[in-house]
């Protein structure tokens, strides 16, 4: 242990971050997940006791992992009122199915547990939507509240879906087998969907909370690094990890010092990490001379030409629109044909955006940036009565200060002669 008691706020971080190594190493040793959950919260009750004390250990997640396996197997042999306990290869199958590849990811058994904890989780005995919740659930940590807003459904309707995942798992319709290659192809766009939910978590983040959500976006670039390594050839992976770096590169300019955003069109392109847009853009390269197109190669073609910009002036809008047609037909979604409307009012000007968007509305009522956008577009078109509602909107769905401070701005502008 370290001599100098660690702040508070580096132990919830730690925490945090920890989480899914954790988890994933004490569910391959228990064989049981609400075990493994359980015994984590124990190693983190233990830890918020004694490192204030006696200071961080070296390796966090190795401690957290030690104590939680120690602590539940002492509750164990309480419950057993000390009967033998059942042979140490029951309890831990560290010889599983994976191949060699999968268990030498990292360099270090605990975090192979993260990437492995996934394409479980992704068993194909649950519905998608269960599948992708229960990971964010299980593997990040993420709450209800924040899993169900990525969903657009209410908080009572995701606990719902994670509580049935929970009770299969628990009553063994989806046992926690290792997968082997064949399950991992087959469970391997569900992973990636968790993958990039998990990043616009942390990308999303604003304020404060940037800080503490930022080391998400890291996580899920670097679980999506080694997705690409156990499918070296699958060019959704390689979209998948060009988008990561592409958004991500500019996560310097997207903030102000007090936290607000600042928009693509205004941010200092300076700050824009190069290093990470030069691999995007190499990645997303190599993935479309496969010629086998899907969501996040379109995604990440579209934010190659906003990084590839040196201006606002020089985007190329009508490729950019051009793409997201392309991404409407494989993935037709009423966000990604607002977002294509942003780039039609740069082509077609805002009368033509406005009525891409308007039949959306009963479906989008709920999402702050619809109510935004139009906003913008019928302050475009000087109907500033009808902005001003759709702005009030906005703020009434924002999830952020940040977002509620930003559309500030465009009420304060109507205001203005």
């Amino acid at each position: 242990m370290n001599a100098e008691p660690p702040d508070p706020a580096w132990i919830d971080r730690t925490l945090v971050c920890a989480r899914p190594q954790v988890v994933g190493a004490l569910l391959r040793y228990f064989r049981d997940l609400e075990r493994a959950e359980e015994a984590f919260q124990e190693a983190c009750l233990r830890a918020l006791g004694h490192w204030p004390r006696q200071g961080p250990p070296r390796d966090p997640v190795a401690w957290l992992i030690m104590v939680g396996r120690n602590v539940t197997l002492d509750h164990v042999r309480r419950q057993a009122r000390q009967q033998p306990l059942p042979d140490e290869a029951l309890l831990s199958e560290l010889d599983d199915a994976e191949t060699p590849l999968a268990d030498r990811l990292d360099n270090a058994d605990y975090r192979d547990d993260v990437l492995r904890l996934l394409f479980i989780c992704c068993h194909p005995d649950l519905p998608a939507t269960q599948q992708i919740a229960l990971a964010l659930r299980i593997v990040c940590g993420l709450s209800v509240n924040q899993i169900a807003r990525a969903f657009l459904v209410s908080d009572s309707a995701m606990e719902q879906r994670i509580t049935r995942a929970k009770g299969r798992i628990g009553a063994g319709d989806a046992p926690f087998e290792t997968p082997g290659a064949v399950e991992r192809a087959e469970r391997l766009e569900s992973v990636a969907a968790m993958l990039y939910l998990l990043f616009n978590e942390g990308y999303s983040a604003s304020g404060e909370q940037v800080r503490d959500r930022a080391p998400l976006c890291d996580e899920a670039i670097r679980l999506t690094r080694l997705l690409l390594r156990l499918f070296p050839a699958e060019p959704e992976i390689m979209g998948l990890l060009s988008l990561m770096l592409l958004q991500h590169a500019r996560q310097k300019a997207r903030f102000d010092a007090d936290g607000s955003i600042i928009l693509l069109e205004a941010q200092d392109r300076g700050l824009w990490n190069r290093t990470m847009i030069s691999e995007g853009r190499a990645l997303i390269d190599k993935a479309v001379r496969h010629r086998r197109r899907g969501p996040y190669q379109f995604q990440a073609a579209i934010a190659a030409l906003h990084a590839s910009a040196a201006s606002p002036a020089e985007t190329d809008w009508p490729q950019i629109d051009l793409l997201y047609r392309g991404l409407e037909q494989i993935q037709p979604s009423p966000v990604v044909t607002l977002n294509r409307a942003v780039a039609l009012s740069k082509v077609a000007g805002p009368a033509a955006a406005l009525d891409l968007i308007d039949p959306l509305a009963d479906r989008l009522d709920g999402y702050f940036h619809y109510h935004g956008v139009r906003g913008a577009f019928l302050t475009q078109l000087d109907r500033r009565g009808e902005a001003r509602i759709a702005f009030d909107r906005a703020i009434a769905r924002a999830r952020t200060p940040a977002e509620a401070a930003q559309i500030r701005q465009y009420l304060d502008q109507l205001a203005s002669p």
